[in-house]
């Protein structure tokens, strides 16, 4: 039950008259007496709330950043129309910041016996599930006085999905890729280690590429042609641990981290080759093996939606051994973690060389930008302090990312909106060369 503001209204008018002509019992009796008795019958009148039959609709998944609708249908199975407003409960982070007073409220109007359908419009602002709380609808007679309340619970979950920003970077990759792969109008030969046919020699190819012994046999000249190498196995690792927590910018180096590993998905699947996906801290957060190249990249997004970093140091031994279980064969290794000196130093160096000596390994690291913009401030005793400190952790980075090579390991250290599009550069240049 609730007291709506027009009754409230109509109590304070009537007793303006009664304080100035009849101050008392009676006067009061005389004005809350028939306001009494028209709440109780405008409560009557009013449809309950508890027979109403709710049924959602709707989307189950949106990118982050993307609108979400989500159905709500109301079924009035009583005699009396309903009259309602109603309040379509959600987790504040399913909107933008102010906007959800406006996007969870309706007015409904349902004749009895009918059933009428109104859309609540999500835009999460994070990523994870976003589970629906309890529906609140509030049944108002016709004479707007008092009106019935409740609530139902009726489930409903929306994934919000990583953005996958970087897919603008696809297609360019995607004709380098065509280019290596021989499919493109190129006066040389594509680039690869795998041999794939003979074909004409034309004016601008490359003599080391001619065939002689086909030329012998055709008395024309007849060239190699090449294609990168198939069927490769990449395994993406994602750092969930602490240091994926520290923020560059307005989002978790995790993020970024997560849109590198998407792109590069995008493009190895198109390529051809094998993609796994493995999170880990001390322990393994998400694994995704072995699925065909149409349902990899569904699946590393769907299982990426709900994974945030958890404020425990990443246990290096484990995570090598997980990589070794997981890829017993030579593969292309990627983590993508932190390039701090000590997680690096203490945890991952030591354990190096069991990786490299069998498989090949990328490390990408999220690099802040402001730590540049302060490395070049000048003009105040503050500003010089703040330039030396950038300028030392810097340093500090580019000599663990020294340390890392002298292992063979290949370092990709890049800003947030640059890390993607260099890592896939890097993996093409890798399989160009035949080092996967």
């Amino acid at each position: 039950m609730a007291l709506t503001g027009r009754a409230a209204l109509l109590a304070a008018l009537g007793s303006i008259p009664v304080g100035i002509l009849e101050p008392g019992w009676t006067g009061m009796l005389a004005v809350n007496g028939p306001l009494a008795l028209a709440c109780a019958i405008d409560y009557a009148l009013a449809a309950p709330v508890r027979s109403l039959t709710l049924a959602r609709s709707g989307d189950t998944s949106v990118r982050l950043g993307e609108s979400a609708e989500v159905h709500l249908t109301v079924t009035n199975p009583g005699t009396r129309p309903l009259r309602a407003r109603v309040r379509d409960a959600w987790p504040p982070s399913s909107w933008l910041p102010g906007a959800d007073t406006a996007a969870s409220r309706h007015r409904l109007t349902v004749p009895a016996g009918e059933r009428r359908r109104l859309t609540t419009r999500l835009r999460p602002t994070r990523r994870g599930d976003r589970r629906a709380d309890r529906v609140t609808i509030r049944s108002y007679g016709p004479l707007g006085l008092l009106a019935r309340q409740g609530s139902h619970t009726v489930p409903w979950t929306v994934r919000v999905l990583p953005p996958f920003s970087s897919r603008k970077h696809l297609p360019s990759r995607l004709a380098r890729l065509r280019e290596l792969d021989g499919r493109t109008s190129v006066l040389t030969r594509g680039e690869g280690t795998e041999f794939d046919s003979l074909r004409d020699y034309v004016p601008g190819d490359d003599t080391r590429s001619i065939d002689w012994r086909a030329t012998a046999r055709q008395q024309k000249v007849a060239v190699r042609t090449w294609r990168p190498e198939r069927d490769r196995h990449i395994l993406i690792c994602l750092d969930t641990g602490r240091t994926s927590a520290g923020r560059v910018g307005d989002a978790p180096r995790l993020d970024a981290s997560m849109d590198a590993a998407l792109l590069l998905t995008a493009l190895a699947t198109r390529a051809g080759d094998r993609v796994d996906l493995l999170a880990h801290d001390r322990r393994p957060r998400a694994r995704i093996l072995g699925r065909s190249a149409s349902d990899t990249l569904p699946a590393f997004v769907n299982a990426m939606a709900t994974l945030e970093p958890e404020l425990v140091e990443t246990d290096a031994r484990t995570l090598v051994s997980t990589i070794l279980r997981n890829a017993p064969r030579r593969s292309l290794v990627v983590l993508l973690t932190s390039l701090d000196a000590a997680p690096i130093e203490e945890g991952l160096l030591p354990l190096l060389p069991r990786l490299t000596q069998r498989h090949a390994v990328v490390l990408a690291s999220v690099a802040d930008p402001h730590i540049a913009s302060m490395a070049s401030a000048r003009g105040s005793l503050e500003a010089v302090y703040e330039a030396a400190a950038a300028t030392q952790a810097q340093t500090q980075r580019r000599r663990t990312a020294d340390q890392l090579a002298r292992h063979g390991v290949h370092v990709v250290d890049a800003t947030p909106d640059t890390l993607a599009p260099t890592l896939a550069d890097t993996y093409l240049t890798l399989k160009s060369a035949g080092r996967l």
